[in-house]
């Protein structure tokens, strides 16, 4: 038995982090998996898409950028090209550097195109790793004829890539007898999959105990750091392989990653099994649905699972942002009329003031400042899905109803004054008003709690605003809350999104509406363009 582990942390891995992994980590991830006698190892992408490139991030222009960053004499490294983000024709001929080999993703419906660009990457001297992305949705039939399509190529490697983590075991057995039957004898292979049904690591143990005779690639990452559920976690295959097979690989640089890089981004982005990622895999939908919903931070897994299953057979497996928008703000409207909740606020607001308490940290960091301007303005104060324990607020707006449900024992002792977005509940009991009417038209902040309130506060006749707390999304999610049971983890460039987007629809509303700032935030600036 011949069993290849390629460590795949630096390319898959930074998903989670959008490869900003930082030179020294790259650096000494690479040494270390080497020294780990790791087979192979994967440095990060190469694409040329991309407007800036850095030695900090794993995104490569071109191999040579790569190759900078290998301080080891080794030749076991690849790179990934996703098909279509890199024009093989800029890359140059294998000389004998230290990446020697290109693993080639594609999907099935450019599986031609994608062929003919593994023929010229093979021509140039390189390792050829063919890599079809979520084999699920191929046929028996299709991954024969696809299986003899790579047979007229020099490859070093044909991969079953497990892209949603549907596969169960008798799943993974079946596929490799298909490609073990039908494969070159001299080609081996590949397996990549994802955790989301927690069977990476049995699957794997499967296809090692099941093959005898033919060569083996299993990809893996340090701590399964991966988007979503993550992948097979090298540490384990490591072991595994030691105790079962050979005793080969030295743990220790492993542990050493995981400690002194993995974790700290761990700790700001995290990754593993969770209940969305089941959802989106037993209904054979893609992650990135479920990863779409839990960056809303507004749901329950409840309303996860009755989403998810709205997704129509079509587009389980081809991920659809537009839909999955679609199919959120449809579950989450609730049409009613709320003209009289909003004349009462209107009443309310008449001739005062008005402070917006949002639950950002400042609004701890900055109380003396917050204080002082209640003392001096005696403002009509709202709370944004909170109910603050330092100030008294005359109104607590609640849309998000995940929020709801961490204080709704609280609420029910404040029911005069809660204020209730539709999708929340229907109840009479409450002041309701109409969800859908007070979305703002951007799919990145469409249901922000704080723009619905500032919009709802506009119909009510108001033309000034003072908000504290509304900090903006900062990298470190522990500086986002007061309180760390809100405490989120969505992704840096998602981040920024929100707030370049929440920058922008402030510039909108101020031509007709004052909005005053009393804390730190970074809405009353520009957007982010880094």
């Amino acid at each position: 038995m011949n069993i290849n582990i390629l460590d795949c942390t630096l390319r898959d891995g930074g998903y989670i982090n959008q490869w900003r992994f930082g030179k020294k980590c790259v650096t000494n991830t690479l040494k270390k998996l080497s020294a780990a006698n790791i087979e192979i190892i994967e440095a990060g992408f190469l694409d040329d898409t991309k407007d800036k490139y850095s030695e900090n991030i794993t995104l490569f222009r071109d191999v040579e950028a790569a190759e900078k960053l290998i301080e080891t004499q080794n030749d076991n490294y690849v790179l990934m090209i996703m098909h279509g983000k890199y024009n093989v024709d800029r890359l140059p001929k294998y000389n004998g550097g230290k990446v020697r080999g290109i693993r080639y993703c594609f999907k099935k419906e450019v599986i031609d195109e994608a062929l003919a660009v593994c023929r010229k990457i093979s021509e140039k001297g390189y390792d050829v790793y063919l890599q079809p992305a979520s084999l699920t949705d191929y046929s028996d039939r299709d991954i024969i004829g696809l299986v003899e399509k790579a047979n007229t190529l020099k490859i070093s490697a044909f991969y079953m890539v497990d892209t949603y983590g549907l596969m169960r075991k008798d799943e993974v057995i079946r596929y490799f007898y298909i490609i073990d039957n039908n494969l070159r004898k001299d080609v081996p292979i590949g397996f990549h999959s994802h955790n989301n049904l927690q069977l990476s690591f049995s699957n794997a143990q499967a296809l090692i105990e099941l093959n005898r005779n033919r060569e083996l690639y299993i990809d893996s990452s340090v701590f399964g750091m991966g988007r979503g559920a993550g992948n097979l976690c090298t540490e384990l295959l490591t072991q595994f392989v030691n105790e079962n097979i050979e005793d080969k690989y030295d743990l220790i640089p492993i542990l050493e990653i995981m400690d002194e890089y993995i974790m700290p981004i761990y700790n700001l982005h995290t990754w593993g099994y969770s209940a969305p990622y089941y959802i989106a895999a037993i209904n054979s939908c893609h992650p990135n649905y479920a990863t779409w919903l839990i960056g809303k931070q507004s749901i329950c897994v409840r309303d996860i699972n009755a989403i998810i299953k709205s997704i129509p057979a079509e587009k389980q497996h081809l991920y659809d942002e537009s839909l999955i928008s679609s199919l959120y703000l449809q579950y989450q409207q609730r049409n009613i009329d709320d003209a009289a909740v909003i004349e009462k606020i209107s009443a309310l607001c008449k001739d005062r003031s008005v402070l917006i308490l949002a639950p950002g940290k400042s609004l701890l960091t900055m109380q003396k400042t917050v204080d002082e301007y209640i003392a001096q303005n005696d403002p009509v104060v709202f709370a944004i899905n909170h109910i603050p324990s330092h100030y008294k607020c005359d109104k607590v707006f609640m849309s998000n109803l995940k929020r709801f449900r961490g204080i709704d024992d609280a609420a029910e002792k404040i029911k005069d004054k809660l204020i209730f977005t539709s999708n929340i509940t229907d109840g009479s009991a409450y002041d309701l008003v109409n969800y859908s009417e007070y979305l703002v038209n951007d799919p990145a902040i469409s249901d922000n709690s704080g723009l619905m309130l500032i919009n709802v506060l506009r119909k009510a006749g108001v033309n000034a605003v003072t908000l504290a707390g509304y900090d903006g999304f900062k990298y470190d999610e522990n500086t986002n809350y007061f309180d760390s049971r809100m405490i989120n983890n969505v992704q840096y460039e998602k981040q920024k999104q929100v707030n370049n987007a929440i920058i922008g629809y402030f510039k909108k509303i101020r031509k007709t509406m004052e909005i005053n700032f009393i804390t730190p935030t970074i809405y009353d600036g520009e957007e982010d363009n880094e």
